[in-house]
């Protein structure tokens, strides 16, 4: 009984330790606030002080009014200052900021920012300078600026010196991912990984698919990012001409452990797959599918896009409702919302706003005082633009998505109307195979990554994406 009476008093005296502590860094920036009388003079002051606290979302306000109202400066613990912000609330918050803002600032993630804003905007020149001239080698977000960087190569078709690029991300990521905390290394896990696409992609770009194909096979099966890559694995086996395994990639996705996955090109590329094969009945049934389960939810969709328009609070709600189990009975806008609450950078934004909303608590400990409202009324205003922010992309995503199965239809038109002129080609003539065996062992084809599994009690996840079929081709004159 003693004991418990004196450990609950020794927790009572740590918190009363820890509010002390609290309202003592909060009276400090109250104070250069109060001497500030209007200018952004003491503003690094002021920030230094709630950082101290992790109070990061109720800085931003005084970052972003420090960059707006400022001259250009040159502080180093300043630049520290708002790179551990920036690392604790997200970069969306800052994309919003003009480059004239941005510019102002010397701290490395703002110029990250600053070059992928450059990026998006085509300048690629600017956007490379940025990112050599102005972030150190050993800053934790070079491996991001250096994924920025290769991504910058590609688009310019620089592809050697994309490659170059993406392996020394892939080294960067995985030397500092061992320091700071688990977000951050997820973070860094998800960015090697993209750089380990970065190079299958560039050698895709280059026509060099065999390589392209091993480079694919380095991401693991593990990885965050994998499940919607493997459709790009496949288009890669399309162009090898592998049929049967881009067919045994895209089956994958019938797992019902993938079945998160939003990709209407799926199906796009397995019609145009058998198509290559001469399967016209397979090529017209998973047109005929797409139709009939997606027709009336497409436009169902449209309607309920236009209804609600720019409201970012109910998007939000919306994608969280998805993530407490609430459907809609619309089964395609399911599907979307499924992809996009897995998607890695909903959930950063998503989880960055309720680790905002936990400064509340530290806030509402201090005593009645003009701060503490200032306080509150900053801290609402950043978690305001926070959930508007995740909305947004909510939105921009089930646009995206709509336009991507409006597309589809599109698509699969005129896949149909190639089927009907092949078809009637193949008609004509003499060397058309009607023997409609299904497969053969000896169709398979498999490189030193890949292996035969003979399915003896196997289920989906034991080798995802290793499926391969064994199809014949039923195309005049031409075996597989």
């Amino acid at each position: 009984m003693n004991r418990m009476f004196f450990m609950k008093k020794k927790i009572a005296l740590a918190l009363t330790f820890l509010s002390l502590s609290t309202m003592a860094n909060t009276d400090v920036a109250w104070k250069y606030l109060v001497q500030s009388k209007g200018s952004v003079r003491y503003y690094p002051s002021v920030i230094q002080n709630l950082v101290k606290e992790k109070l990061y979302f109720a800085s931003i306000p005084y970052i972003k009014e420090l960059l707006a109202r400022g001259k250009s400066f040159n502080n180093k613990e300043l630049d520290s200052l708002i790179d551990e912000v920036v690392t604790n609330v997200g970069v969306k918050q800052f994309e919003v900021l003009p480059v004239s803002f941005l510019e102002k600032s010397k701290a490395p993630t703002l110029r990250y920012i600053l070059a992928k804003k450059y990026f998006r905007a085509g300048k690629y020149d600017q956007a490379l300078k940025e990112l050599n001239g102005t972030i150190p080698a050993r800053h934790s977000s070079k491996p991001f600026a250096l994924f920025l960087e290769g991504s910058i190569f590609s688009v310019t078709k620089k592809y050697s010196s994309a490659i170059k690029t993406y392996d020394e991300c892939i080294s960067k990521s995985e030397s500092i991912s061992n320091q700071g905390n688990e977000n951050r290394k997820r973070q860094l896990n998800i960015n090697r990984d993209y750089c380990i696409v970065g190079k299958a992609r560039a050698n895709f770009s280059q026509g060099k698919y065999e390589q392209a194909n091993l480079d694919y096979l380095d991401l693991t099966k593990s990885s965050h990012i994998w499940p919607e890559i493997l459709f790009e694995e496949a288009w890669n086996s399309f162009y090898m001409r592998d049929y049967n395994r881009t067919l045994g990639k895209l089956v994958t996705y019938n797992s019902p452990f993938l079945s998160f996955i939003f990709n209407p090109e799926i199906d796009v590329l397995r019609s145009l797959t058998y198509m290559e094969l001469c399967l016209w009945q397979d090529t017209l049934k998973v047109v005929d599918d797409f139709y009939r389960k997606n027709e009336k939810n497409h436009k169902d969709i449209e309607s309920f896009l236009r209804k609600h328009g720019k409201d970012y609070k109910y998007f939000y709600l919306l994608a969280k409702s998805k993530m407490s189990g609430k459907e809609s009975g619309n089964e395609l806008l399911n599907k979307m919302l499924h992809s996009i609450t897995r998607d890695p950078t909903f959930r950063e934004m998503f989880d960055f706003f309720h680790t905002g909303r936990d400064e509340f608590e530290v806030i509402n400990k201090l005593p009645k005082s003009q701060m503490k409202n200032i306080l509150k009324l900053n801290l609402k205003e950043a978690l305001v633009l926070q959930r508007n922010l995740v909305g947004a992309y909510v939105r921009k995503r089930l646009h995206l998505g709509w336009h991507q199965v409006r597309k589809t239809f599109l698509d699969m038109s005129y896949i149909k109307l190639e089927v009907l002129s092949r078809r009637k080609e193949s008609l004509y003539s003499p060397d058309v195979s009607m023997n409609r065996g299904r497969g053969d062992i000896r169709n398979l084809k498999r490189t030193d990554k890949q292996y035969f599994w003979n399915f003896n009690g196997e289920f989906w996840a034991d080798e995802l994406g290793d499926y391969v079929f064994s199809l014949k081709s039923e195309c005049s004159g031409n075996a597989l």
